[in-house]
């Protein structure tokens, strides 16, 4: 253990997509993270599930007293507890957030839910989609005249879900260590991905976005802003939003059109000025235009596939994705310049009885 949260002590209640990043997130940093997993859980990991990297499994049955206590043994020398179900869940479990602090007041309670623990949709099943539609955020996203995109589940789920859970609970363990006192982190996906929206409501206040999809400069409204098709059928990508940087692309493309440079902010002329980007770049493939436009500033870069990815120069050299296991995947970030973070094994097939020394072993930062 090398990263920054070396000593930092942390047991996962597993669960789906968020909550799983979290707990990878801090493992990936040095900090010491335990998997607990319902009985039969442990046993269906496979090294594929990248958000399982870097810490053990051990299955306890909480429906059962002797496990359930046994959970509360390792809380005891715990720092952080993170759980993604429903509210009550874990209080119907007998190892809520009341149970835990009369046992560890310091310990920090992360819960990592859509809706939040409050609120008249609380108790409501749901997924990413659903929780970034009430905020505005997949409102915004799409082409007009068509339904809103799917961005993937990176906005709810992990951008504004694990993400903010992990900051959410590294500032209460930060607290903590003042105080001596533990609370309980409720992080909603639906909030988050609202603080995600905090420039684009400040644009709108200022009248300067509008509500439409695709009528604005980052949301694919703007001809300098946007992906294009070339004549391979492979895309690249232009965000050539300030003067210099557009000038610097017209230039590179062969553009002496006077409108195109001087009226680049009218938004009445948008559509066409589009319309002459996509008929210019569909003239050449990908690989040529990376050959004219990369690496200068006019702000360019190839839409890459998934197993392009890996191989792109700059992302080998930054080392960005890493094989661990046969397994290509996101290497840790960000990049600490002493203490770096390590993609560790998805570890399959512990004895749990080695498990529980192993944490037994580690001291609390709290």
């Amino acid at each position: 253990m090398t990263g920054p949260l070396t000593g930092l002590r942390v047991i996962e209640i597993a669960g789906l997509g968020p909550a799983p990043f979290c707990a990878m997130l801090f493992a990936d940093m040095g900090a010491q993270v335990l998997r607990i997993d319902r009985p039969g859980g442990g046993a269906k990991i496979t090294k594929e599930e990248v958000t399982a990297r870097g810490r053990p499994t051990i299955e306890l049955d909480l429906r059962q007293d002797e496990q359930r206590n046994r959970l509360l043994k390792l809380v005891d020398t715990a720092d952080v507890l993170i759980e993604g179900f429903r509210p009550g869940v874990m209080e119907r479990l007998g190892v809520g957030p009341e149970v835990c602090h009369a046992r560890r007041p310091e310990l920090v309670y992360g819960r990592m839910t859509g809706w939040g623990q409050s609120g008249p949709l609380s108790k409501a099943a749901g997924h990413d989609i659903n929780y970034i539609a009430i905020t505005g955020a997949l409102y915004g996203i799409g082409s007009p005249g068509e339904p809103p995109a799917v961005p993937l589940n990176l906005v709810g789920d992990y951008g504004g879900g694990a993400m903010l859970l992990a900051f959410g609970v590294l500032s209460a363990v930060f607290e903590a260590r003042r105080s001596g006192k533990g609370q309980v982190v409720d992080a909603a996906m639906s909030d988050g991905t609202a603080l995600l929206l905090s420039m684009y409501y400040g644009f709108r206040a200022a009248g300067i976005w509008t509500d439409g999809r695709g009528e604005n400069m980052l949301d694919g409204g703007a001809h300098y802003y946007g992906s294009y098709e070339c004549s391979d059928g492979k895309f690249i990508a232009i965000g050539a939003i300030e003067p210099q940087f557009y000038a610097l692309l017209m230039e590179k493309c062969g553009i002496n059109e006077p409108d195109m440079l001087s009226r680049q902010q009218d938004k009445s002329r948008w559509p066409e000025f589009k319309g002459q980007l996509a008929a210019l770049f569909k003239n050449r493939t990908r690989d040529e235009w990376c050959r004219t436009l990369e690496g200068t500033d006019a702000c360019f870069a190839p839409v890459l596939d998934w197993a392009e990815a890996p191989r792109y120069a700059h992302n080998v050299e930054r080392h960005t994705f890493v094989d661990v296991d046969g397994v290509i995947q996101p290497a840790p970030a960000p990049r600490f310049s002493r203490t770096p973070g390590v993609a560790g094994r998805v570890r399959i097939g512990d004895d749990p009885r080695d498990v529980l020394r192993e944490w037994e072993g580690g001291n609390s930062w709290l």
